[in-house]
């Protein structure tokens, strides 16, 4: 069975929680550009490579980060369909409230027509 496009209110809440935290931003930023191991992720933080892992492994729990095995290596990887389906549901907000804007604005202005 294929995912929903949407991501359910469970997966909103973890991500978004997760999403909060700016190194955790940062890391999703960094593996955007590329896979990269603990290590590698740590490198342009005042963190020690525990404080990272502790970090991404957060974002595993909650589905945006991937991590597997290669040998003696550990890369994490984006998932970036984990994104998109976070993206779908802001997208149907913004349309939502978009809409709701426009027939206030459309009520408004006939309102002020009728005076």
């Amino acid at each position: 069975m294929a995912p929903s496009p949407v991501a359910s209110g469970s997966e909103l809440d973890s991500a978004f929680a997760a999403l909060g935290d700016p190194v955790r931003r940062a890391l999703v930023t960094r593996l955007a550009r590329g896979d990269a191991t603990v290590g590698e992720l740590a490198q342009p933080f005042d963190l020690t490579p525990q404080a990272i892992s502790h970090h991404v492994g957060v974002l595993r729990r909650c589905g945006l980060v991937e991590q597997r095995r290669e040998g003696t290596r550990r890369p994490c990887r984006l998932r970036v369909d984990q994104l998109t389906r976070l993206g779908t549901w802001i997208d149907e907000q913004r349309r939502a409230w978009d809409d709701r804007l426009d027939a206030l604005e459309q009520h408004l202005s006939q309102d002020g027509a009728t005076r």
